[in-house]
């Protein structure tokens, strides 16, 4: 465990590093090629686009392939497409490298996560799920730093550098062991855990935040440029906001080890309504920044224990975690291109308090569903 978890920490890290580039850099895309809100939404869109097509299939390559196996699907595949990203010169290139770029992100989560939990006592689980989370969150933390450095040195050094990354992470997993599986289960298994509620909670509660991430990630820095922002203070603005989630993260993760995965969902649920009732309104730049920093400890706050409640009813069926995070995936992926999509086009359609306020609804709607939610269990605390 000592090894596993720094080696899956960085290859989430990495990975959603570079998801998290494209932030500071959507107005200088906006710009070159005329995108407009809509079109900065689709390029969005394309990764957790490509993350939700290659959900089953990551799913199927953990149980069949092996862990080990599907991390370096995922890291290889994210090495080349990042290359291609950083030299793409049309919409239709950026858009296809981004999306490939998805598919790669399900593999080296699939893989990674269910590697990671399956060594991992059930007493601790929430723990280490939500380190690993606190190294992703710091990808993200660095994700806009790098795009912040694409924006002056170019997007081709830079993200040829993540690529060589990728590819020292990948030695890295080929050469640390890992359990082969020995009887893979079918498809059937997966689709029939899809019925348990306890699984249908925990998929909502990863698809809502992907949502509410997805459409501040095309909002917020389009608005802060209309504002006179940069791409440096923008960037600076999520580096805090994940700055903040990720040391957040493996604290979550123990409280919802000891007290239960529920309640600290209930509260994300409270601060995200109230932050996106706040968004839409600030004239201002300053106040625009801090609002969005507070929308990301509020929405990350989803992630720990929505993964941890799936993760718990999986081992209460028998299901390959490499299923349950194929399902995390399917969540997460879906909700991240709506978010990214469907919150561009409403805004550029109508105003960004419509995608805002919009938001501000399922919250509310889904935290009165969940103040019925009854947990059955509360996972065992961590042993001192």
């Amino acid at each position: 465990m000592r090894r596993l978890l720094p080696l899956v920490g960085a290859i989430v890290l990495v990975d959603t590093m570079f998801f998290a580039a494209l932030t500071p850099l959507l107005p200088h895309y906006v710009d070159e090629f005329d995108l407009g809100k809509a079109g900065a939404g689709a390029l969005q869109a394309m990764y957790p686009a490509g993350a939700l097509v290659a959900g089953i299939p990551s799913g199927i390559a953990a149980a069949r392939l092996g862990v080990k196996r599907t991390v370096l699907i995922g890291l290889c595949l994210l090495a080349l497409t990042t290359v291609a990203f950083g030299l793409a010169d049309s919409v239709w290139a950026l858009d296809l490298a981004r999306f490939l770029q998805g598919v790669s992100s399900a593999f080296s989560w699939t893989g990674g996560l269910a590697w990671l939990v399956a060594a991992s006592p059930p007493g601790r689980r929430g723990q280490l799920i939500g380190s690993a989370f606190g190294a992703a969150i710091a990808g993200a933390l660095f994700g806009p730093v790098v795009g912040a450095v694409a924006s002056f040195t170019g997007t081709g050094p830079t993200f040829g550098a993540v690529a060589a990354l990728a590819l020292a992470l990948a030695a890295a997993a080929a050469a640390t062991p890992a359990t082969p599986p020995e009887r893979p289960q079918p498809i059937r298994v997966l689709l029939d855990a899809l019925r348990t509620r306890k699984i249908q909670t925990g998929v909502w509660l990863t698809l809502l935040p992907a949502l509410l991430f997805g459409t501040l990630s095309v909002l917020a820095p389009l608005r802060l440029s209309d504002l006179g922002w940069g791409a440096a203070a923008v960037g600076a603005t999520f580096l805090i906001s994940a700055g903040l989630e990720a040391a957040w993260a493996p604290v979550l993760g123990r409280l919802s080890d000891r007290h239960g995965r529920i309640a600290p969902l209930r509260a994300a649920l409270v601060g995200s309504a109230f932050v996106t009732l706040l968004l839409p309104w600030p004239a201002n730049a300053w106040l625009l920044a801090m609002l969005v920093v507070c929308a990301g400890f509020a929405f990350g706050s989803f992630w720990t224990p929505a993964l941890s409640l799936v993760t718990d009813a999986a081992e209460e069926r028998g299901l390959e975690y490499g299923y349950a995070f194929a399902l995390v995936n399917i969540a997460w992926a879906p909700g991240q291109a709506g978010g990214s999509a469907i919150g561009g086009a409403v805004a550029s359609a109508t105003t960004d308090a419509v995608s805002y306020l919009g938001l501000t609804v399922l919250c509310l709607v889904t935290l009165a569903a969940l103040m019925r939610y009854k947990e059955t269990a509360v996972p065992l605390a961590a042993e001192r």
